[in-house]
């Protein structure tokens, strides 16, 4: 992901001055000419992952002669999956982008060279079933994309405009996704740990490319009428006010959201060595697992295995606003099942946190909600903060996104969310010692042997 301060200068006395110098004018109008192809690109490459997903999971098995999916389906576009994953992390340049494992962390733009390997990585991981979202590979072709237009104009570029304008790339392509500029903004400031009198001056490019991004998208929904991807869910329970029980019940899903958060990442950061040993087998060994939780969850719970698969973004809405449908008994195993598929997805392939753990959160919440003092919105609303900072580390963003995503009952559940978020938070801090440690992949890479003589 893009660090914006990765290669800004040291902060100028008063960075007005900067502000009204040329040279900075020169990169405001670029960061506006880069919203609009970055945003073009975004846009075409979720609905391309959203048609080969709907193709490989629903039509191909009709077009086989099958009435329906079979139950034993899945093992056949996640083995592909694995493969095309492997091979594209093993032989194209770069590590086909963040090793999602780690977390959620800002570094430099991308070189032009390693582009490639993570769009395929991405494609094949958020089009084929593997449980990781779209929002890390959107946010490194965002910025790889705004570097490399940057060379193309001007060669010799200073490279702190070229991390601006990198910078600017990550915000088109986060913010469209997000449905907000804001909301891509405080992510991209809290991952890279922006700051300091040089804030404004590094965000204002950024915006304004996120604010062309968000009016191509919508040109684009004018002139293709494939929609949208407004998180914002409608129909969802109202809720009247907040009563004491149900503070208790944002520190008690704060702490249970850490908890799994911790085992999930964990299974992710022991699995990755293992897998960077053999790439192409074993991912593709990782992805026979995944279609196994999601066949076992299918068979047990008698609902899809596309439940346990994917990230979740486009299901989560449906999941809270049919919840009279789920039993306590099927929540749970579809905690447990997703994840389970989502620990191995995050040791193998490529993708982003966000999105599973915002379902794995709304599903828990959904399932403690049947229990006393517990309304439903409020529960999913706390398991989706919970669950997202654990996942990302990112608080306040982890208090937008849920309240951007329960519009409606934002306001009233702002102080639920923002509890569960903080205990959540410092829960998942004092449990990182526990976490394995992560190995450079050069160390799991027997040494050459020796040329000189003995």
């Amino acid at each position: 992901m893009t660090n914006p301060t990765s290669a800004t200068p040291s902060t100028p006395a008063d960075p007005m001055e900067l502000v009204r110098s040329r040279s900075y004018l020169v990169v405001l109008l670029f960061g506006a000419v880069i919203g609009a192809p970055v945003a073009f690109v975004a846009y075409f490459f979720l609905k391309w992952i959203s048609v080969v997903q709907h193709y490989g999971f629903t039509t191909l098995p009709g077009e086989l002669g099958f009435h329906g999916e079979p139950i034993w389906w899945p093992v056949v576009p996640l083995a592909v999956c694995g493969l095309l994953v492997g091979l594209t992390i093993q032989h194209l340049p770069g590590t086909a982008g963040h090793k999602p494992a780690e977390g959620f962390k800002a570094s430099g733009a991308p070189a032009p060279i390693d582009l490639p390997g993570i769009a395929i990585a991405a494609f094949a991981t958020l089009s084929l079933g593997a449980v990781l979202g779209p929002e890390a590979p959107l946010i490194a072709i965002g910025s790889g994309l705004g570097v490399l237009a940057m060379h193309l104009v001007k060669k010799d570029a200073p490279a702190q405009a070229v991390a601006v304008i990198g910078a600017a790339g990550s915000f088109a392509a986060i913010s469209t996704l997000l449905g907000s500029p804001l909301v891509g903004a405080f992510l991209l400031m809290e991952a890279a740990g922006l700051g300091g009198p040089l804030l404004g001056v590094i965000l204002v490019p950024g915006l304004l490319a996120a604010g062309i991004g968000a009016l191509i998208f919508v040109g684009l929904d004018n002139w293709t009428g494939y929609g949208t991807f407004s998180l914002a869910i409608s129909n969802i329970p109202p809720f009247k006010e907040v009563v004491g029980g149900e503070l208790l019940w944002a520190v008690g899903i704060g702490v249970a959201a850490a908890l799994l958060g911790v085992c999930i990442r964990w299974m992710a950061l022991f699995l990755q060595p293992i897998i960077e040993k053999r790439k192409a087998l074993l991912t593709t060994l990782a992805g026979l697992a995944i279609a196994g939780f999601a066949i076992a969850f299918a068979e047990a719970s008698g609902k899809s295995s596309s439940d346990v698969l994917f990230s979740g973004q486009s299901f989560l809405p449906s999941l809270i606003q049919n919840a009279a449908g789920w039993t306590v008994g099927a929540l749970v195993l579809l905690v447990l099942f997703k994840s389970l598929a989502f620990g191995a997805s995050l040791g193998g392939f490529r993708g982003g946190p966000t999105f599973p753990g915002m379902f794995i959160g709304a599903a828990g919440g959904m399932a403690l909600s049947h229990l006393p003092g517990l309304p439903l919105i409020a529960g999913v609303a706390m398991g989706i903060g919970g669950m997202t900072v654990a996942m990302l580390g990112l608080p306040l963003t982890s208090v937008l996104l849920t309240s951007l995503f329960l519009e409606v009952d934002a306001v009233k559940l702002m102080p639920l969310v923002i509890i569960a978020v903080v205990v959540s938070y410092v829960v998942t801090a004092r449990l990182a010692p526990v976490l394995p440690k992560i190995t450079p992949e050069s160390a799991l890479t027997p040494a050459a042997p020796s040329t000189q003589g003995n």
